[in-house]
C-alpha cells in the first residue's frame, strides 16, 4: 500500500531510482561519521539504498504517522531507529553520542528551518546531503556580489564546505513539484567559533540582508554606537558585497566601538 503524499506537509516523494542513488552516493564518510539521519523518508526510496551500506548505522525520522507505519512494515529490524517526529524539535545529543550526516528529500516548505536547525547543531552534523528548490540550493551555495547571497548564505559558508552537486527535474516525483529541485552537500569546515562574539555576529548579518538595498552604515545604525566613528570602507558597503571573513571584521569593529 502507498502513502499518499500530504500537501500541508510539503510532500513530494521521489520516484527516480537513478537520482535517489546519486544521492546517497553524494554522502562522502571519509570516517568522520557512523550515523546517518535521514528526515522524511516517505516510502523509503533513499532508505532502501542507505540500509544496504554497512558503514553506518541509518536512522529515519517522519513527522508522518501514515509514512512511519508504511516503514514499520517494510523495515521490521529497524525498531528504535525509526522515529515518529518533528525534525526540527529532535534532541540529537540525547540520541547520537558521536557525529553524524543527515541526508534528505527535504520538504520545501521547512527548508530554511532545516538549515538553521543543521547549523545550530553543527557540532555534531558533519555532512549533509539534501534536497531543496533549486533556488534555496542555490541560495546557499551563491557567492558575495550576487543576488542569491544572503542570511543562509553566510551562516552556511562560515561552519561548512559547500556543494551544488545536480537538479532534479519536477517529473522525478509524485507528486511533481510545480518547481526545480537542486542537490546540495555540507562538509563542516574546520572553525569551531568564529573569531568574533557570534551573538553580533547574527545580529549584525541579518540587520544587513533584511535592508539589502541600503549601505551598511544605514542598515546597521540600530547596532552602532552613535559616539563613536567606526572608520570602515564596509560600511560604505551593502551586505551582499562582504565575505564572511569582512562580516566578521565588520562585528569585531561593531564591537569595539561599543
Amino acid at each position: 500500500m502507498a502513502v499518499k503524499a500530504k500537501k500541508h506537509l510539503g510532500q513530494h516523494f521521489l520516484t527516480d531510482k537513478t537520482a535517489a542513488a546519486k544521492i546517497v552516493n553524494a554522502l562522502q564518510s571519509k570516517g568522520r561519521f557512523d550515523t546517518v539521519l535521514e528526515v522524511g523518508p516517505g516510502m523509503g526510496v533513499l532508505s532502501d539504498l542507505l540500509l544496504k551500506n554497512e558503514e553506518y548505522s541509518t536512522w529515519l525520522i517522519d513527522i508522518d504517522k501514515e509514512s512511519v507505519e508504511y516503514l514499520k512494515d517494510k523495515y521490521p529490524s529497524l525498531g528504535d531507529r525509526l522515529i515518529l517526529g518533528d525534525f526540527l524539535s529532535l534532541d540529537f545529543a540525547a540520541l547520537f553520542p558521536g557525529p553524524i550526516a543527515i541526508i534528505g528529500n527535504f520538504p520545501y516548505n521547512i527548508s530554511s528551518q532545516i538549515l538553521f536547525k543543521i547549523l545550530e547543531q553543527r557540532h555534531q552534523v558533519v555532512e549533509m546531503v539534501g534536497m531543496f528548490q533549486k533556488e534555496v540550493a542555490q541560495r546557499c551555495i551563491a557567492q558575495p556580489g550576487t543576488k542569491e547571497y544572503g542570511i543562509l548564505s553566510v551562516f552556511l559558508q562560515a561552519f561548512y564546505h559547500l556543494e551544488y552537486l545536480f537538479t532534479v527535474k519536477a517529473g522525478s516525483f509524485n507528486p511533481p513539484p510545480k518547481v526545480l529541485s537542486g542537490v546540495i552537500r555540507l562538509e563542516r569546515n574546520s572553525v569551531e567559533r568564529l573569531d568574533c562574539d557570534e551573538k553580533l555576529f547574527w545580529q549584525v548579518v541579518k540587520a544587513g540582508f533584511n535592508q539589502r538595498r541600503k549601505t551598511l552604515r544605514n542598515s546597521l545604525s540600530s547596532l552602532i554606537n552613535k559616539d563613536k566613528m567606526i572608520d570602515s570602507e564596509l560600511l560604505n558597503l551593502r551586505a551582499e558585497r562582504l565575505s564572511v571573513a569582512d562580516f566578521v571584521t565588520l562585528t569585531n569593529m561593531i564591537a569595539s566601538a561599543r
